[in-house]
């Protein structure tokens, strides 16, 4: 029989898939130590939230195993309570109920309320922006709105998160503020669609002066731009890129593929021509600028014909930072009535040779950056390594730069002036200098 632990009452968060999850838990975690309550975030405790993703087959394998890890535990008495939300909690919430009736209940995107409500917390209105940061203390991520509004073919996010919803300019302001009295020096700005930003609520794309807004706030030192889509980019966000200091010379644009065919099926509202154009200006605009993007490898009808144009192309733009995935086939999505056409094996081998190719650029682009000193911010220290990243990369996902920890001491979260000694493909290994900036 089942025996109840004898714990006292922990809430342990766990939280799996992006950054717009990570920003959820914790305004969930913030919302919770407002009634009081024990909250751990990926501890042990004996009430467990997990915060899930469900927005391609990898991300949704892991949030199920993880459900079920968690349910035997409770079986087993290790923990008293389960309880999930999230993404593929709004998705599919009859289906999990009937598979693993062991969670004592399932929330969706917008269920914050009632998550509360059943972990004996209030939901307090007046907790603008108000959460507590589970990242390094030197930067944080800005949620500016949520949903979406594209019709991607292959995306299953607005059945997720609903249509496109902007918060305020001065909320967002307020919380900047917030995060820089504790001690936040990098704001990280996402959201589904950053470039859609204020059409709901002005009227017109207000991105550019939303920049300026959080560049006014006090010790606010980088502010970073995820997610950008590329059909509509308001351009006056470039000016602002070029001229404010504390706008990172970095844009995360995720252009999926470059294939006229592909992109219209996709109904990305873009075509090649218009892409490559749109990349021209951010390179005239912002010389100096680190492009991120990512793409989709396998979507239905890709042809090897396809695949080559893709990677000449890529061969031609030399994006600084570049990951991709397979296509997932995702139902009730407009690509779902398409037939998965493209072998697994044929997905992974592209997605293999691909980044091969980017593994490429990276190592010649970061052998230019020998003996050059940047400008970088001190992350964490992992064995005998400072580890930090320059204006060009962004947490988790881009470069890092390592300091041997033995010569030379740093402190974490703050800046430092670093000259590059050595490069690999995605690492750069560097000594503090007090030379000039590059």
């Amino acid at each position: 029989m089942r025996t109840k632990s004898t714990k006292k009452n922990k809430i342990n968060v766990v939280t799996l898939g992006c950054s717009k999850n990570i920003y959820d838990s914790e305004v969930l975690m913030g919302q919770l130590k407002a009634s009081n309550k024990d909250v751990v975030y990926e501890q042990q405790g004996n009430i467990v939230v997990v915060n899930t993703c469900g927005f391609i087959d990898n991300a949704k394998e892991e949030s199920v195993n993880t459900i079920l890890s968690f349910a035997e535990q409770k079986e087993l008495g290790q923990i008293d309570k389960l309880f999930v939300t999230g993404c593929l909690s709004e998705r599919y919430k009859p289906e999990l109920e009937a598979e693993i009736p062991n969670v004592d209940d399932y929330f969706g995107t917008t269920d914050l309320p009632l998550l509360l409500k059943a972990l004996g917390a209030d939901y307090r209105h007046e907790l603008l922006g108000e959460r507590l940061t589970t990242t390094p203390k030197n930067y944080a991520y800005l949620k500016i709105s949520e949903g979406c509004d594209r019709p991607c073919s292959f995306c299953a996010i607005p059945l997720m998160r609903g249509s496109h919803r902007s918060k305020p300019i001065e909320d967002l302001v307020q919380e900047a503020t917030g995060l820089a009295k504790n001690g936040v020096k990098e704001l990280i700005i996402i959201a589904q669609d950053s470039t859609y930003y204020g059409l709901d609520l002005y009227k017109e794309r207000r991105l550019a002066d939303l920049l300026k807004a959080l560049s006014q706030v006090q010790g606010i030192v980088w502010i970073r731009l995820h997610y950008a889509f590329p059909t509509g980019f308001p351009e006056d966000v470039l000016e602002v890129i070029a001229t404010e200091p504390k706008v990172c010379s970095y844009i995360d644009i995720p252009l999926q593929h470059i294939s006229d065919a592909v992109l219209r099926s996709m109904r990305r509202g873009t075509t090649q021509e218009k892409t490559t154009a749109l990349l021209h200006k951010f390179r005239t605009a912002v010389p100096n600028m680190a492009i991120r993007t990512s793409l989709i490898l396998g979507y239905p009808g890709e042809t090897e014909e396809d695949f080559e144009l893709l990677k000449s192309w890529v061969r031609e733009m030399r994006f600084e930072r570049l990951g991709c995935f397979q296509y997932s086939h995702e139902e009730n999505t407009h690509a779902h009535v398409l037939q998965d056409d493209v072998p697994a094996e044929v997905k992974q081998a592209r997605v293999n040779e691909l980044m091969e190719l980017q593994a490429q650029i990276s190592w010649e682009k970061n052998q230019a950056l020998i003996g050059k000193t940047l400008k970088c911010v001190i992350d964490r220290k992992e064995g005998n390594y400072f580890v930090g990243r320059t204006e060009f990369d962004s947490p988790d996902v881009d470069n890092e730069v390592w300091v041997d920890a033995k010569e030379h001491y740093l402190k974490i979260g703050d800046f430092a002036k670093l000259k590059i000694t050595a490069a690999q493909d995605f690492d750069l290994q560097a000594v503090p200098s007090k030379e000039e900036l590059a």
